[in-house]
C-alpha cells in the first residue's frame, strides 16, 4: 500500500477526562518551545501514520498501545507546511497504562491535564488544542 506523504502524527490520548500532554523543551530553534503539546512526532522513513505515532509513543513515554485503542484519526494540513499532511488521532488510556509511563528525554515534564484546562490555556500548542477539539466534537472520550 502507497501511503500518500505525511510530515508527523500526534494523538489526544485521553482517560476519565484528562489528556496525556508534556511540556516542550525550551530551546532557540525548537518549534513552541516551552508549550505544553501532545505525543507524537516527525515521520521517519516510509511509515504508515500509525507506526510513527506507536514509536513516537514509546519514546516518548515508554507507551505501547494496541492501534485499536485509536478510535479515531484524520490526515489535517501540517501544523509546519501546510502543503503536507499531519495525522492526528483520538483514542483512550487505561489508568495502569498511565502509571506505567517511563518519560523520555524530550520534553521537560508530563501531566496528564484535565480536558477543559488542556483546550483553553494559552501556553499550548493552539493548533494541537483545535485538532483535539475537532475529535471530541465527533467522539466521546471520557
Amino acid at each position: 500500500m502507497t501511503i500518500k506523504p505525511f510530515v508527523g502524527a500526534k494523538a489526544a490520548l485521553i482517560c476519565q477526562g484528562h489528556i496525556l500532554t508534556y511540556l516542550r523543551d525550551d530551546r532557540p530553534g525548537l518549534p513552541w518551545p516551552g508549550l505544553w503539546d501532545l505525543p507524537g512526532g516527525g515521520r521517519e522513513g516510509g511509515e504508515a501514520p500509525v507506526d510513527c505515532l506507536m514509536r513516537e509513543l514509546e519514546e516518548e513515554f515508554g507507551l505501547r498501545l494496541p492501534p485499536a485503542r485509536l478510535v479515531w484519526s484524520r490526515a489535517l494540513p501540517s501544523m509546519q507546511d501546510a502543503a503536507l499532511d499531519g495525522w492526528f488521532f483520538a483514542g483512550r488510556l487505561m489508568p495502569e497504562e498511565i502509571a506505567a509511563i517511563h518519560f523520555g528525554d524530550e520534553g521537560q515534564r508530563w501531566e496528564m491535564m484535565a480536558l477543559d484546562l488542556w483546550l483553553s490555556r494559552p501556553d499550548a500548542v493552539g493548533p494541537l488544542q483545535a485538532r483535539t477539539a475537532l475529535a471530541l466534537s465527533e467522539i466521546r472520550l471520557d
